[in-house]
């Protein structure tokens, strides 16, 4: 009982004006589990500007600025051409949408195998080993049971994933040979993302979390475009219209009447009217509809956690504004979003150097950074260049975020 009252005592109330008692309407207010069809996703995707950009603008920044590979001069392009080959950054551009779309995607490492069921093993990955990278969505990849051995490298994710084919047949994949991209975080996996069971193992949508900001700057964008069309009514007196009115050949007279008045005020800019029907005209006021919309697209900026000047394509305000940090705030997000599937990755990229490359130069290629998205400033980077020139390694290991080897700091002394 002692635990009962404490939870009633606890928080803001007001017996005055009522604040927290149940006689306040924000007491009535609570959340409930939103649930998002793929339908429902797909044509906010299609058919509003909004949802593809806070899913798409997030993906393209991510892959704007590629891995930088550390090498010889011939394996750099062996590297390179393997890539091309692939359309290695087209499918990671793709499979990161669709995972920020549908809460889950994955791109997988196809290398022949004839059980893709058993483990990755990329010291086995030789030369022209990588055959394809296919793009695939939780839509046809099921993820199966949850890992729960907590010595596990793939605790808390799916043991296998199934694969299901067009003409019925299932193939189970293991993990390793997946990249997988889910999206937003769910909060337990136990919920099923944002379908329920059918989203078991996979992330949410990002627009699970932005739907309602965005349905509502799209509702009040459409409401001011309607209201421009009224935002001047004409308005006609007739004398004795409401007497007449039933009379359907009067209706008519009239209709042909101000339909010919129209028609010559439109082309002349001369209304002409009898002496008794008198004229006005109605304007609606329209200041400040714009603040109003900004306000809404400023919510929608902060529920994407993208910028305004980012999502809208517009210039920094306020004075001696830059932008700088804004790019900042972006590319910071762009690695963090990168991170989450940096194991995966590293073990594509290991592999891409394998089918590129020989073993032995796999091991003096397989040294590359992650540049940041957004670049060292030009006025900063000579300077610095110029007053010791072996700091250049140091500025670059900088920019990507990544640790400083000891032949980096020793080199740079």
């Amino acid at each position: 009982m002692g635990h009962v009252l404490s939870m009633v005592r606890d928080g803001l109330m007001s017996l005055a004006s009522r604040m927290g008692t149940e006689r306040d309407k924000a007491a009535s207010a609570f959340y409930t589990q939103p649930i998002l069809t793929d339908e429902q996703i797909i044509a906010a995707y299609r058919g509003s500007w909004l949802p593809r950009k806070i899913v798409d603008i997030p993906a393209l920044d991510s892959c704007r600025k590629w891995r930088n590979w550390q090498a010889e001069s011939d394996q750099i392009g062996a590297i390179e051409a393997e890539e091309r080959r692939l359309n290695l950054r087209g499918k990671v551009l793709e499979a990161s949408k669709k995972g920020r779309l549908f809460g889950g995607a994955a791109l997988f490492i196809g290398t022949g195998d004839t059980d893709p069921s058993l483990p990755l093993e990329v010291e086995r990955v030789g030369k022209g080993g990588l055959k394809h990278l296919t793009v695939l969505t939780r839509r046809q990849l099921a993820a199966g049971e949850i890992d729960r051995d907590p010595t596990s490298e793939w605790y808390g994710r799916p043991k296998c994933y199934t694969l299901t084919g067009a003409n019925g047949s299932q193939v189970a994949i293991h993990p390793s040979r997946l990249v997988i991209f889910n999206g937003a975080m769910a909060p337990d996996e136990d919920f099923g993302g944002t379908l329920g069971q059918r989203g078991h193992g996979w992330g949410e949508s990002v627009l699970t979390a932005t739907f309602d900001a965005i349905k509502n700057a799209d509702s009040t964008a459409a409401n001011i475009a309607s209201l421009i069309f009224e935002a001047k009514i004409d308005i006609i007196k007739v004398p004795q219209f409401s007497a007449n009115i039933g009379n359907q050949a009067y209706e008519d007279a009239v209709l042909r009447r101000y339909t010919l008045a129209n028609t010559i005020k439109g082309v002349n800019g001369t209304l002409i009217l009898d002496s008794e029907e008198e004229y006005d005209s109605k304007s609606a006021p329209l200041a400040g509809l714009t603040d109003i919309l900004m306000a809404f697209m400023q919510i929608v900026s902060g529920a994407a956690d993208i910028p305004v000047t980012r999502l809208l394509g517009q210039s920094p305000a306020g004075l001696n504004a830059t932008g700088d940090g804004d790019m900042k705030k972006t590319g910071s997000h762009c690695y963090r979003d990168r991170s989450r599937s940096i194991v995966c990755l590293m073990r594509l990229m290991e592999s891409l150097v394998s089918t590129a490359i020989s073993a032995i130069g796999a091991a003096r290629a397989n040294m590359a950074i992650w540049p940041t998205s957004w670049a060292v400033p030009n006025s900063v980077m000579p300077r610095r260049i110029i007053r010791k020139p072996a700091s250049m390694p140091r500025i670059i290991f900088a920019a990507s975020n990544f640790p400083l080897p000891p032949a980096i700091k020793a080199l740079s002394r």
